[in-house]
């Protein structure tokens, strides 16, 4: 029997492929829009916005248009020299977010690993913590990269086994808890480190005063806030940022994902002057970092943002469908939570597991994807409209009786 174009694809991608992925059975071969198509024209509607990266949408012609008119006048020199895309791009951004200076980088693991160098070296320099002492605080639960660093403070043992030594310096507190923070700060304590929503840890959103408390603790203790917004940062809580739901501003802001308009790997690092002041030349870099390309149409996916009023389309399509969620009855569904087109679904595994509901969902034409195995995340591109999320909601219906009458 001859192998379909899909498998002889996977097999190749699987002989030469690390196994540092578990993809859904599916080819992915172009996308537009809200929609995804595979390798033998099958069309999905795209649940997962490559994890906040795609939230412009697919192919999105305003992104499109800067990113080849910018590769043929210049695409990179690294920062060696001065060019005319950077300045804008970083003014437009410290514009939006409310922070001074920010230092452009390129994944989202770079701009924590950026982050935390820029909270060890004011505490040295302006807390005067003794040298090599200073401790950032993180909670359980978190997810911010898979570097050796960042793994080190990782509560996933899965994700950490066998990557040691780990790098010290980091305290452990529970997410949502304001004892276990106030009980962990010390004279050494330069920051927290935290996401104000949990992204991989499924969706969690905190009670609704934990994080200005958060920030009140923050400030009477001088330490610094940072908060890692690369997955719900730029729109996707239905806010440009999710700590505007809480009223509170933070001294450090990571972003990524979304800055790169779903073309590019964009990342930064935002905060005060009196937090930047410390990077001096040769203290940090990237050859890529902020270089042109990626300074052009990251300036652009910013405007596209406002342009197109995608963090209100956020808020409305969001609010809309998790309302329509929450009306569906099925005892596979234990909990639907979300903010903004940030939806988890969490399913009773006892039933079906996040894996095989996912296996269900691609036959149905939507793609999405697990955590922990007992969440299923909902977060399409912001640009999506009510028709399509009425379809997924009859979709999502169908798959659930279906797997209702066969399951139990």
């Amino acid at each position: 029997m001859n192998k379909s174009l899909q498998n002889k694809l996977i097999d190749k991608e699987l002989e030469f492929s690390a196994r540092n992925y578990h993809p859904l059975p599916v080819v992915i071969k172009k996308g537009k829009g809200v929609w995804l198509w595979d390798t033998d024209g099958n069309k999905y509607l795209d649940m997962m916005s490559a994890y906040s990266a795609v939230s412009h949408g697919h192919a999105h012609p305003e992104l499109i248009k800067i990113l080849q008119q910018q590769s043929e006048s210049l695409a990179i020199t690294s920062r060696a020299f001065y060019t005319n895309t950077l300045g804008p791009f970083l003014e437009k951004l410290t514009n939006i977010s409310g922070l001074e200076i920010a230092l452009p980088m390129n994944t989202g693991a770079e701009a924590v690993e950026t982050a935390i160098k820029a909270a060890r070296r004011w505490a040295y320099r302006t807390k005067k913590i003794e040298a090599n002492k200073a401790e950032i605080i993180v909670v359980e639960g978190n997810f911010h990269g898979r570097t050796t660093t960042i793994l080190s403070f990782s509560t996933d043992n899965e994700s950490k086994e066998d990557f040691g030594p780990y790098t010290p310096g980091f305290v452990t507190v529970k997410y949502n808890s304001i004892n276990s923070l106030k009980d962990a700060i010390t004279d050494n304590t330069a920051a927290l480190l935290v996401e104000p929503i949990q992204g991989e840890a499924g969706i969690i959103i905190p009670d609704s005063n934990w994080l200005p408390e958060v920030r009140k603790i923050c400030t009477e203790n001088n330490v610094l806030l940072i908060l890692d917004e690369i997955q719900s940062g730029l729109g996707r809580t239905g806010r440009m940022f999710a700590f505007e739901h809480s009223s509170i501003k933070p001294d450090g802001l990571i972003l990524g994902k979304a800055l790169g308009g779903g073309l590019l790997p964009i990342s930064c690092f935002l905060s005060t002057s009196e937090v930047m002041q410390w990077f001096t030349p040769g203290s940090h870099g990237s050859t890529f970092g902020g270089y042109p390309l990626a300074a052009a149409v990251g300036k652009r996916a910013l405007e596209v943002i406002e342009e197109e009023e995608l963090v209100e389309n956020s808020n409305r399509q969001g609010s809309y469908f998790l309302k329509e969620l929450k009306k569906i009855e099925s005892p596979i569904l234990k909990q639907i939570r979300g903010k903004g087109l940030w939806i988890g679904v969490e399913i009773d595994t006892k039933i079906i597991n996040g894996r095989n509901m996912c296996k269900h969902l691609l036959k149905k034409g939507i793609l999405s994807k697990e955590t922990h195995a007992s969440t299923i995340r909902f977060a399409p591109p912001l640009s999506i409209k009510k028709k399509e999320i009425d379809w997924a909601i009859n979709t999502i219906k169908e798959a659930l009786k279906e797997i209702e009458r066969d399951q139990i």
